[in-house]
């Protein structure tokens, strides 16, 4: 289905440039062009993308704040006919932006849905980064506890794909590097853009690298998986016992202790409960 047949009563998603405005699809200009509404996060950021594109067109804020509400007015419109597009941004909707609430609301009012295909920094950060991308799993943005982030690192059985505060980056990988120092990480930075950078190498090197030289940027973060080992089972209990320690949930960590050493998880939760009972 194209735009140009997009049902009366349809809302469009629609994914924009992460960087370059020319990164945009032509399916997508069209569809912006015919909605009758935009719903967008930031109206200002929009408008500098359509008047790129010599595009007039009505914008209503769309953002994590309003999300709830909005959803229901504009599904209302499309059920009475409206064409609506929706857009983030920067990328696809939905990836770690509004737009959830929409869609679900327009699926169970069984309503027309069409997603164009287009930009997507994670799917860009994946290909630039040279690690296998056959298994891989985007997680948003890294939790800020340090015991959930331990467990989410160690745990990795794909390549992981996450989105970075370039204030928190250092520390982030210096954490990495205190798990697995030779794990191997790529930083993609400022993609599509002038200054777009992606730099690779182990754990260590980049922690190292990058708290010296704090980024500036939009920053996603890939790192490759945590590759299972068998350790001693009094080292795997020590490994449990830390993340927990750090705030980590006692059967999460057991389960990522488990991916990391092939140790059962049933059985290591079940040691760490009874060192606890004791």
């Amino acid at each position: 289905m194209t735009p140009r047949e997009a049902p009366v009563g349809c809302l469009l998603v629609c994914p924009t440039p992460i960087g370059n405005l020319e990164d945009v699809t032509l399916r997508v200009l069209e569809a912006l062009r015919r909605a009758d509404v935009i719903a967008c996060e930031d109206t200002r950021h929009t408008r500098r993308l359509l008047e790129r594109h010599g595009i007039s067109a009505r914008l209503l804020s769309f953002h994590e704040h309003n999300e709830d509400e909005r959803a229901a007015e504009l599904s209302a419109r499309i059920a009475a006919g409206e064409l609506v597009a929706l857009v983030s941004d920067a990328g696809t909707p939905l990836v770690s932006d509004p737009g959830f609430a929409l869609v679900r609301a327009c699926r169970a009012a069984g309503l027309a849905v069409e997603v164009l295909p287009g930009a997507s920094a994670v799917v860009s950060a994946l290909v630039a980064s040279g690690l296998p991308a056959s298994r891989w799993c985007f997680v948003g943005f890294l939790p800020r506890a340090r015991g959930e982030l331990e467990t989410l690192l160690v745990g990795a059985r794909e390549t992981l794909v996450a989105f970075e505060s370039p204030r928190r980056l250092g520390a982030t990988l210096e954490l990495l590097a205190d798990c697995d120092p030779d794990r191997t990480v790529a930083v993609c930075r400022e993609l599509t853009k002038i200054h777009e950078e992606v730099r690779r190498g182990s754990a260590a090197e980049l922690a190292a690298h990058y708290l010296e030289h704090p980024p500036r940027g939009e920053v996603v973060l890939v790192c490759a998986a945590a590759q299972p080992g068998r350790l001693p089972r009094e080292e795997a209990h020590a490994a449990l016992a830390a993340l927990v320690q750090a705030g980590a949930k006692a059967r999460p960590a057991a389960a990522a202790v488990s991916r990391l050493t092939g140790l059962a998880a049933n059985e290591l939760y079940r040691e760490l409960t009874a060192v606890d009972e004791r």
